[in-house]
């Protein structure tokens, strides 16, 4: 036998001595692993045995052995983020009456911190290095109308010099000279240039209300021409000038937004003209939004324009009863009613008051300095006549405002269909005193004996006689 296979055999037995050995090991190993796991067990039953049995009614107290003792609890230690979340968790849910009052009141909080903040904004014009007023405001809108008048008057304190121009195409080549041109505070003072900060167009917001078959077409006419036509015309002759001046200035179109949401009867001039305008200003942004030019479209709610014209009288019902005098008699009987209830209910006259005209100013101003266009809406009744507009339904919308079935309605305006031959008389021969005009009493027309109305241009003078004049 050679030494290499004395030395595999050796290596051999080595191997198998080590196996031998370690036979012990394990089988000591597997057993204990077995008894834990009897004892484990033999544990659970006879905990369960000693539960049942020292709860069992029938073996004497003396003689009942004692329950197991409880597994040990887990330490947690107090004040931990945890605990304190889950505790504060807790108490949420315990008292969700009290938490919710508590989010509503600091809800309430910071948005009365928020708007005064707002309200506090420095909201004033640059100047230029030598202190002289350099930015340009011009506002294509009716001198007459008192919001043209507040935003013209606001933003010449703010700092701003303030254009209102007329439609003529000579007077905005004269003023793009003017912007152009080279300015001098004071004479020796360091000449510097006007920037032009904004266009504001403001079309008028007052519209006529009648029914579509006693609309003129000469009223529609002008209406299109002055409310829709007039702006689109004035900024086309301004877009030269916005599109090369150096500082991009921004547009601002403003628009009344309550009728336009709602669309009730009988406002068929605002509803349709106003969309036109929408319509315009979405187009406008489209196309300036490559120039970086914004284009805000402000949706105007109601606001309160009594500092202005303390003297404007309220829509009554007498009043809109005589209106439907000069309309014929099949659109008196059946649009009269109706009428009457959509343009002079609660619903029709907006959210009280209205909104102060600062809230109008400081959003005029900060549309202007934002850089960013898009829709605002300001002033009481703009979102929720929009939401009203959007959401409920348009049935009910009429019904709120007073819209109802029409039938046969003889005593509207207790003047008997206004019908000439029941109270009415006309003396038209030649030698009456009252030259061919219809004669109608007070109680006629609905109206106490201290009203007072007018039709047709025509003042309605002694009323406290029984008798009243209008011309026919």
């Amino acid at each position: 036998m050679s030494a290499d296979d004395q030395a595999f055999l050796d290596t051999q037995e080595e191997l198998t001595d080590a196996k031998l050995s370690s036979v012990p090991n394990e089988i000591r190993r597997y057993s204990n692993d077995v008894a834990d796991y009897v004892d484990k067990h033999l544990d659970q039953v006879s905990n369960l045995i000693r539960e049942a049995l020292s709860s069992s009614p029938w073996i004497p107290e003396s003689a009942r052995p004692r329950p197991p003792p409880p597994p040990p609890r887990p330490f947690i230690q107090s004040g931990t983020p945890s605990s304190a979340y889950s505790q504060v968790q807790d108490w949420i849910l315990k008292n969700k009456i009290l938490t919710t009052v508590i989010v509503i009141a600091i809800g309430g909080v910071t948005y009365h911190v928020i708007r005064r903040k707002s309200h506090r904004k420095k909201r004033r014009a640059k100047k230029a290095s030598n202190g002289a007023r350099s930015e340009v405001v011009v506002i294509a809108g009716s001198p007459s109308e008192p919001i043209t008048r507040s935003i013209s008057l606001d933003l010449e304190r703010r700092g701003f010099i303030v254009y209102v121009p007329g439609s003529a195409r000579a007077s905005i080549d004269r003023f793009a000279h003017h912007v152009r041109s080279l300015h001098t505070a004071f004479e020796g003072a360091r000449p510097h240039h006007l920037s032009l900060r904004s266009l504001i167009l403001i079309p008028s917001i007052t519209y006529p209300s009648a029914p579509i078959a006693e609309l003129p077409p000469s009223t529609l006419s002008d209406l299109l021409n002055t409310r829709l036509l007039t702006p689109i015309i004035t900024l086309q002759t301004f877009l030269p000038l916005l599109t090369t001046v150096a500082s991009k200035p921004s547009v601002l179109v403003l628009t009344p937004s309550i009728i336009a949401h709602l669309r009730p009867a009988f406002h068929l001039p605002e509803s349709s003209l106003v969309a036109a305008l929408s319509s315009f200003t979405d187009v406008l942004q489209a196309e300036l939004e490559p120039l970086d030019i914004p284009v805000s479209h402000l949706q105007l709610g109601t606001f309160d324009f009594s500092s202005f014209s303390p003297h404007n009288k309220q829509v009554t019902t007498q009043s809109q009863r005589a209106e439907t005098l000069r309309w014929e008699g099949s659109s008196r009987l059946a649009y009269g009613r109706n009428f009457v209830s959509t343009t002079t209910g609660s619903f029709s006259k907006g959210l009280g008051r209205g909104s102060s005209l600062r809230e109008l100013n400081n959003a005029v101003f900060d549309a202007m300095v934002s850089g960013k266009g898009g829709v605002v809406r300001v002033g009481m009744g703009s979102a929720v006549y929009g939401f009203v507009g959007r959401w409920v339904p348009k049935g009910l919308v009429s019904w709120i405002m007073g819209l109802r079935k029409v039938e046969e309605d003889k005593d509207f305006g207790r003047g008997k269909e206004l019908v000439l031959s029941e109270k009415g008389s006309r003396d038209t021969s030649p030698g009456s005193s009252n030259g061919g005009k219809l004669r109608y009493s007070a109680a006629d027309l609905g109206l106490d004996e201290s009203e007072f109305i007018s039709v047709h241009g025509e003042k309605a003078l002694d009323t406290d006689h029984d008798e009243t004049s209008f011309t026919y």
